[in-house]
């Protein structure tokens, strides 16, 4: 039997547990752990935990998003399905490696092509529609392979991959159909979204995300350019439950077999939306909960993911538009990534299939940037101290060093019930500094709520810095500008310190800090 149609069997099983059942599974198993011989002295989990999936996404941290399809060559943000497929009509084979060498240089470890948006049209050749490459007009378009091209050049360029299909499609005819009764048919799911779902994740078992956007027309008939219409279709089409209609619950269960590292994102409901566009996390930002800031006391695990545009134009590329100054992009970085959250940038490419060389010379800018801002860790050259070390296991410590040991599978922690705790760092001789950057082991849950940072030109008298933010959570990653603007967080000199002091003032239970930087 082909792995086509034993893909398309597992798809159409029923589920075998859903996201929810799943993590209240795993954090029994953990919870079981905590409850027997603990020789090590690790300490107890504080749910929700994430599953191993989404550590690894987690990791991923600033990746790209590609968005190129009929839209690059309407100038439309959203198409409406009666596009012509000859519409289509890149000047040359689009280039993914390419895309993903921009991406690289700006120091992202991954990307996600849109390979169909809401118009339906398939960068494929699809066995599921003829609104794709495949009917093109030209031998070039017809030669398009975005997800193949795409997996093989990350695959390459050792970076992370995956896709963004989108689940409302407007130019099938089954997308909202509605059968005699006026109840919601199965056709779309069965014979449109699950089998592009499938021949989706043939081109690869190591995809990282698959990207669900949640837009279902509605109301939004105007801006959204779509509510109506469609090829052979009539009327205004709608759906009521985007879970029910896309049985997501069933394709995420059985995609989880087949990609096993991957997570859905948006109707998917393994990572959450941020809640903005604009390239910005709360500075409260828990893992939990929704929206910018996150629920501290939300029973399941559902960090946050920003995705935010590098250019002036729309998300697909238009004629004359500008790209973000490396500035303004690395303040988004600090107020994502620097925030418990993820940035997902988006780089659209052009007519050519390539992004455009303003773009590609933006991103190798804010790479340098990158490096040059947060590429030297003056945290390895001080001695550090902290006001208490986690009693050792049999063959595990939670010492001080475990600081800087760059080990992400070690923390300095305290001791059960220690939830105020300090870290001080002292130079032989003064250095400029200008970010602290902290990181919570967080495969044992989030739990830091407050703390603060002080610096000491001298050694022994310390003075408040970052007051005018809000330094409650930390979660995977925390990029604190020590002069408090994101914005201008590289103006002046900097602070000249000798030392620099730490405080955690509140936590859910005992902290557990797997790295401090200092830049």
């Amino acid at each position: 039997m082909k792995l086509s149609s034993l893909l398309l069997m597992a798809l159409c099983l029923p589920p075998l547990l859903n996201d929810a059942v799943g993590q209240a599974k795993e954090s029994q198993f953990q919870l079981k752990q905590c409850n027997v011989a603990n020789p090590e002295n690790t300490p107890r989990p504080v749910f929700p935990v994430p599953s191993r999936r989404q550590m690894l996404w987690n990791e991923t941290e600033f990746y790209a998003f590609f968005h190129y399809g009929m839209d690059t060559y309407t100038g439309k943000e959203w198409g409406d399905g009666t596009e012509d497929e000859s519409t289509f009509a890149p000047t040359r084979v689009p280039d993914p490696a390419q895309w993903l060498r921009v991406a690289k240089q700006a120091g992202m470890k991954g990307g996600i092509a849109v390979v169909k948006h809401h118009d339906g049209f398939c960068l494929w050749p699809t066995k599921t529609t003829d609104h794709s490459v495949l009917n093109s007009a030209t031998e070039t378009a017809r030669k398009t392979n975005i997800p193949r091209d795409f997996a093989r050049a990350a695959r390459k360029l050792k970076m992370k991959y995956g896709f963004y299909v989108s689940p409302w499609d407007l130019s099938s005819i089954y997308w909202g159909e509605k059968d005699s009764q006026g109840r919601y048919t199965d056709n779309y799911a069965k014979k449109v979204f699950f089998p592009q779902c499938v021949e989706l994740a043939q081109y690869g078992s190591d995809q990282f995300e698959m990207w669900f956007d949640g837009a279902t027309g509605g109301d939004h008939a105007g801006y959204y350019g779509g509510a109506y219409g469609g090829k052979g279709t009539t009327g205004r089409r709608t759906i009521d439950n985007a879970q029910t209609f896309y049985d997501i619950p069933n394709l995420r269960d059985s995609i989880h077999k087949l990609l096993p590292n991957v997570v859905m994102w948006g109707v998917g409901g393994e990572v959450r939306w941020i809640g903005n566009e604009a390239g910005h996390a709360g500075e409260t930002c828990w893992a939990m909960g929704s929206g910018e800031s996150g629920n501290a006391d939300a029973w399941r695990w559902c960090p946050g993911e920003s995705d935010a545009k590098a250019t002036t134009g729309g998300w697909f590329w238009k004629k004359n538009e500008k790209v973000l100054s490396a500035e303004r992009l690395f303040q988004m970085y600090l107020e994502t990534v620097g925030r418990n959250a993820t940035l997902i940038l988006n780089l659209p490419p052009d007519v050519n299939g390539l992004i455009p060389q303003a773009t590609a010379q933006r991103m190798a800018e804010l790479g340098r940037m990158l490096k040059t801002r947060l590429g030297n860790d003056l945290a390895l050259k001080a001695k550090i101290s902290v006001s208490e070390e986690r009693t050792p296991g049999a063959h595990t410590d939670y010492s001080v060093r475990r600081l800087t040991d760059g080990n992400k599978n070690t923390y300095w922690a305290t001791n059960d019930n220690t939830t105020h705790a300090t870290i001080t760092l002292k130079w032989d001789k003064p250095v400029t500094v200008r970010y602290v950057q902290l990181m919570e082991h967080i495969k044992l849950g989030q739990r830091v709520r407050s703390f603060t940072i002080e610096t000491s030109d001298d050694g022994t008298t310390f003075t408040p810095r970052a007051t005018n933010i809000q330094t409650t959570t930390i979660g995977y990653k925390r990029i604190v500008p020590l002069n408090g603007s994101t914005a201008k967080s590289y103006e002046g000199d900097g602070y000249k310190v000798k030392a620099m002091r730490i405080t955690i003032n509140d936590s859910k239970a005992c902290p557990l800090i797997q790295s401090l930087s200092v830049f």
